[in-house]
């Protein structure tokens, strides 16, 4: 399941980054979104999505969160 289907307020396991664009994958590393991390969802307007990944929290759009399954 990727982020685009989680529950609003539940940390889920991050399973794999699904994304041919090493950037991407680059830019999502940074923010310590990686394979074993935890991820909450913390809200969700429109196709724009709020995640919280360690200490921090970011504003990502729908394409970001189809390529983090959960």
């Amino acid at each position: 399941m990727n982020l685009t289907h989680a529950e609003i307020g539940k940390t889920y396991t991050i399973r794999e980054i699904l994304t041919d664009d090493a950037e991407l994958n680059e830019f999502l590393f940074t923010l310590g979104c990686y394979s074993g991390e935890p991820i909450t969802v913390v809200s969700h307007f429109r196709k724009s999505y709020v995640i919280s990944i360690k200490d921090g929290r970011y504003n990502i759009d729908e394409n970001l969160a189809e390529a983090i399954l959960v």
